[in-house]
């Protein structure tokens, strides 16, 4: 498992929780949301800490603090990652069970959101210890998750064998084989063909409407993509398939830039061959990240950190069209300055929803005991994207607003209509 620096959320003006929150009250307000109904939807349903006392390679004993939060489960079962990093809160967890709840209804599928984490450095860790943290944590929620309640998948320094292990761990308290409790496993535990993919696969559908939108070709089209991890690196080969050109792409280790276009299978191979990482990546010139951002292109995708996309250089952002494959890589400051300068954003929570769609779709076989092929999948994956992106274009085109507000005010629309069906109980 490779150790993943995820983006901070921190306590200040360009907060991705208080930029969320600010599109939140933007939409609510269009919808005429009544107050009770506002504060509903916007507080956690529950907020769990435990203590995770484990013993050391050494013998030693250490105690660590595992988080989940449930932030709605109108809808159906939330649904959402964990995290192992030192740096993992409640403020950040709560944020990010907010956002999935919100991408989870704007691609209409029957989640709500959540998010969990551990606090502990996977550095300084064994495989045996992650072992034991992850048996520990899942035990310790064995009365929150549930296939039918709260389903856990892997999100930054996860991985497929963790979920295996929280899969195992669950079905050994309720005495059968349960691998419909977790997503992104292992194939052979009842993964989805295609799921690693989906993501990045899901940036490349999205962005094809969005050109069909204003009238570009995939053909030709130039592509500038920050982040080359799973997300990144995906969608840039989707696009190559396409025929779109990639001309940027870039890791910790800076940006590399070719206006001719980047040959994408060179750049994996180089990147396997370097610990997971493009550097001094052959047949393109190195610039910075920052650079990267500003280039001169049809569309750009961030596809690694929050807040990028900020009120100083979003005046300097010269893309037609941004594709948004990381989690809020765009402060609400920068929205305005965008709008005003016509570029076509498609929002976080529809743009890298494919991941938890497939998510979805794994669950689901899972339940059934039948299992699709590739093709299936991304069939699947093709028809939720493209009548999410319509629906939100529409919500867009009728209020007069940007395709970010559109998607909240559908988000919310489908919350807020099931809550009202359901009624509240007490």
């Amino acid at each position: 498992m490779q150790y993943v620096e995820p983006a901070p959320i921190n306590r200040n003006d360009d907060d991705p929780y208080e930029s969320m929150m600010q599109r939140f009250e933007v939409a609510a307000k269009i919808l005429g949301l009544d107050e009770g109904t506002f504060d509903y939807l916007k507080t956690p349903q529950m907020q769990v800490t435990v203590s995770i006392p484990i013993k050391l390679d050494d013998g030693t004993i250490k105690v660590f603090e595992g988080l989940r939060v449930i932030h709605s489960s109108v809808r159906g079962p939330s649904k959402g990652g964990i995290r192992y990093h030192p740096d993992v809160n409640i403020q950040e967890v709560k944020a990010l069970a907010a956002w999935m709840t919100w991408k989870c209804a704007v691609v209409n599928i029957p989640f709500g959101g959540a998010k969990g984490g551990v606090i502990c450095d996977p550095r300084k860790l064994t495989r045996v210890e992650l072992e034991k943290i992850t048996r520990r944590y899942t035990s310790k929620l064995f009365d929150v998750f549930g296939p039918e309640r709260d389903i856990p998948a892997p999100d930054v320094n996860t991985d497929e064998q963790i979920m295996g292990w929280i899969m195992d761990t669950y079905s050994m308290h309720c005495r059968h084989t349960e691998n419909a409790i977790v997503t992104g496993k292992p194939a052979d535990l009842g993964g989805s063909v295609g799921r690693r993919e989906a993501t990045g696969r899901g940036v490349r559908i999205v962005a094809e409407a969005a050109m069909e939108q204003v009238g570009l070709k995939p053909e030709g089209t130039t592509i500038a993509i920050q982040g080359f991890g799973n997300v990144g690196s995906v969608a840039a080969a989707e696009f190559v398939e396409i025929g779109a050109k990639v001309i940027a792409i870039s890791d910790v280790t800076g940006a590399y830039y070719n206006k001719n276009g980047i040959n994408i299978q060179k750049a994996l191979e180089h990147q396997k061959k370097h610990d997971g990482l493009l550097t001094d990546l052959p047949g393109a010139e190195k610039i910075t990240n920052e650079e990267l951002l500003e280039l001169d292109c049809d569309i750009l995708a961030p596809c690694a950190l929050e807040n990028v996309i900020n009120a100083k250089n979003a005046d300097r952002i010269k893309a037609k069209i941004i594709v948004e494959g990381a989690n809020g890589p765009t402060t609400a400051k920068a929205d305005d300055i965008l709008d005003k300068n016509g570029i076509l954003v498609v929002p976080d929570i529809l743009a890298n929803a494919g991941g938890v769609s497939v998510s979805y779709f794994e669950w689901v076989q899972n339940r059934i005991g039948y299992f699709w092929s590739l093709d299936d999948v991304n069939a699947r994956l093709h028809r939720i994207l493209t009548e999410a992106y319509e629906a939100v274009r529409t919500r867009s085109e009728r209020h007069e607003v940007n395709m970010r507000i559109g998607a909240y005010i559908l988000a919310i629309e489908r919350v807020a209509n099931t809550l009202r069906l359901r009624g509240i109980y007490g």
